[in-house]
């Protein structure tokens, strides 16, 4: 089975992100786009900054942190940012949730 989840430092510590089922769902709701079209703007940086701050927050209440938890580390580390220093955080969050972790199949 791919590994969808992604770990990296974000704020406090390391977090570990994932989008599952319920949270894309919500995200595409949040975002008025599919999770495809999402991830496209993301990639040619034509993005919408709920794209970003949404793709985050909910990756990390799917990685196991609270609902509001997740909130309060996106006001503290997200919220007043240049969005180019997350960008990079839900591009790969995205790229995760599509195609799974490549380095894991290698190992196969």
């Amino acid at each position: 089975m791919a590994n969808l989840s992604y770990t990296a430092f974000f704020g406090d510590g390391e977090h570990t992100f994932r989008l599952t089922k319920r949270e894309i769902e919500e995200l595409q709701i949040k975002c008025g786009s599919g999770i495809g079209a999402i991830a496209n703007r993301i990639a040619a940086r034509n993005f919408a900054l709920a794209d970003i701050n949404e793709t985050i927050r909910l990756a990390l209440i799917g990685g196991g942190i609270t609902p509001k938890r997740a909130y309060e580390l996106i006001v503290a580390y997200v919220d007043g940012r240049p969005l180019i220093e997350t960008h990079e955080l839900a591009a790969k969050i995205l790229e995760r949730t599509l195609c799974g972790n490549p380095d894991e199949d290698s190992k196969q």
